[in-house]
């Protein structure tokens, strides 16, 4: 069964306009789009009925998701949530892994011990097997590590500006993650990266940070194919079979 959309319904004792754009927002960014199965058709009906309000509020906010690259409206064909083409993905994943690497540099001059310990934390109920036997939680959790180590670098405009970047990283990763066994290097990457951060050295840091990235820009590069549409609207990327990390 496709995986689509899923939305609560709301109350109405807030700013409804802007609540509904965050709520389609927050669930489109929740969804692995770049799964084979995931829906990518957005039916204003079914979502009013699942929020409990009107349409035009529904209208408003996809116009702005819109503008900031989240959907495509064609008209007499529908709503879709928009997929990233190729080349977008891998330019996303190299500016990513150029603002990490310089937040991993950064958390090796401001953040504490015990700030760092927190990412030893994180990462500390998933060894090689477990990562494997729960996808899912370890997705999440490797997706909090990578947002952690922004967050210590104690900047915040690095930070911000990585933040508006991942809301379409997210899915990326997600995907990713499960295809080549890229799970096992992930673990093993994490450590190497910690103790490097708690040994404050920058450049080694900085490089695994980078490198880590990196590998996940060849492992799109080499399996993941570019097309411009399908019979169900979905533009961007599809998958080819996965080669090895």
């Amino acid at each position: 069964m496709a995986r689509g959309l899923k939305l609560k319904a709301v109350g109405m004792n807030f700013s409804l306009k802007d609540h509904i754009y965050e709520v389609l927002k927050d669930g489109i960014v929740g969804m692995n789009i770049y799964a084979d199965d995931a829906d990518l058709r957005l039916e204003e009906r079914k979502m009013a009925e699942q929020l409990g309000i009107s349409r035009t509020p529904i209208r408003e906010a996809l116009a702005r998701l819109e503008q900031e690259g989240f959907v495509d409206i064609q008209p007499r064909k529908g709503v879709f949530i928009k997929r990233k083409s190729l080349e977008e993905v891998l330019e996303m994943i190299t500016v990513w892994a150029a603002l990490e690497s310089m937040a991993a540099r950064l958390v090796t001059v401001n953040a504490s011990e015990a700030e760092i310990g927190s990412l030893r934390r994180m990462v500390a109920d998933f060894n090689k097997n477990e990562a494997r036997a729960h996808m899912d939680e370890y997705s999440e959790a490797n997706i909090r590590f990578h947002q952690r180590i922004l967050e210590l670098s104690k900047c915040g405009m690095l930070k911000a500006i990585a933040d508006g970047l991942f809301l379409h990283m997210r899915a990326i990763r997600a995907r990713a993650m499960a295809e080549a066994d890229r799970v096992s290097r992930s673990v093993v990457d994490h450590i190497h990266i910690i103790e490097a951060l708690e040994s404050r050295d920058a450049d080694l840091a900085c490089e695994l940070v980078r490198d880590h990235t990196m590998r996940l820009h060849a492992h799109v590069r080499r399996s993941w194919a570019d097309f411009t549409q399908s019979p169900r609207g979905k533009s961007g990327i599809a998958a080819t079979t996965p080669a090895a990390s």
